[in-house]
């Protein structure tokens, strides 16, 4: 037994009607490899131009390694004008990363190379199209986002390595109490299913994304990423229209982010201890009960 991974579905273009009852009501994930066929982006946004507009931007980085409980959630590692970054992902592999970098703040012109598909769903987050850059070697660790949008993530200059699950199989996952992401003491691409009986038969997706494609990621999807070339993405979000869901993103904000950062300054070690504890007990609890 391993994590049970089939393709994401691959489609060149799709009506809305189409998008609508099969991928968006079902929760399903989707790659559109047209949809960015007209983006200017497509063609301009090479790290040559992105040095030119933010280069002397300084930026923060993250790595691979496991996050400091004494620190709040995302810390950076390091800091890096956005040219040198641009420069070292080019030319070597490296862990660091960039996490949620809202260019379009800085450069606010580049609205005007991307499309939002508001022809497949509305409710886009317009004022937060978040970057992503990393090198070679970097790893996203396996979560899902807090505010719990829908996703269109695409992809420029390389290749990228995307695992996804459905939330349903969390507790299986070793997701950490109060919290959006799961134990990092396994390897996503390669986990010991020895140690960590609970991932054995989890259900999944698997996806190798190129230059243009776009990936559709529903609410709540569970995601894992890694470089394979040094390269970026953009995603766009958007608010899933029913009231039930829009109150669970309020909710999730407030119990995942509020809560759990006082809760992680006032104990520290103790509480990531206890966390990582919980998650193994809940993990095999669900295991045992043959629960996704």
């Amino acid at each position: 037994m391993s994590f049970i991974l089939k393709p994401v579905d691959i489609v060149e273009n799709i009506t809305p009607e189409d998008f609508k009852k099969n991928y968006l009501k079902t929760k399903k994930p989707l790659v559109i490899r047209g949809l960015t066929k007209d983006w200017p982006a497509r063609e301009k946004w090479t790290t040559e131009y992105l040095k030119e507009i933010g280069g002397n931007l300084e930026v923060p980085l993250y790595d691979n390694s496991k996050a400091d409980p004494s620190k709040p959630i995302n810390a950076a590692t390091a800091h890096m004008k956005f040219g040198d970054y641009l420069d070292l992902i080019k030319r070597e592999p490296t862990e660091l990363r960039i996490f949620f970098f809202n260019l379009f703040k800085k450069v606010p012109s580049l609205i005007n190379d991307i499309k939002i598909p508001k022809d497949l769903m509305g409710g886009f987050i317009e004022s937060m199209p978040a970057m992503f850059f990393g090198g070679s070697n970097s790893v996203t660790f396996l979560h899902y986002d807090i505010d719990l949008p829908h996703i269109f993530h695409t992809h420029f200059g390389g290749r990228k390595h995307i695992v996804l699950f459905d939330n349903k199989w969390k507790d299986r996952l070793y997701c950490l109490p109060n919290a959006t992401y799961a134990l990092e003491d396994y390897d996503v691409a390669n986990p010991d299913f020895k140690k960590f009986p609970a991932l054995n038969g989890v259900e999944g997706y698997e996806v190798f994304l190129e230059h243009g494609d776009t990936l559709f990621m529903p609410t709540g999807m569970w995601h894992w990423m890694k470089y394979l070339d040094g390269s970026f993405s953009l995603s766009l979000r958007a608010w899933d229209q029913s009231i039930t869901r829009k109150v669970a993103s309020v909710w999730s904000l407030f119990t995942h982010g509020a809560i759990d950062s006082l809760i992680k300054m006032t104990f520290k070690e103790k509480y990531a201890y206890w966390r990582e504890k919980k998650a193994v007990k809940i993990a095999e609890h669900a295991l045992a009960k043959g629960k996704p």
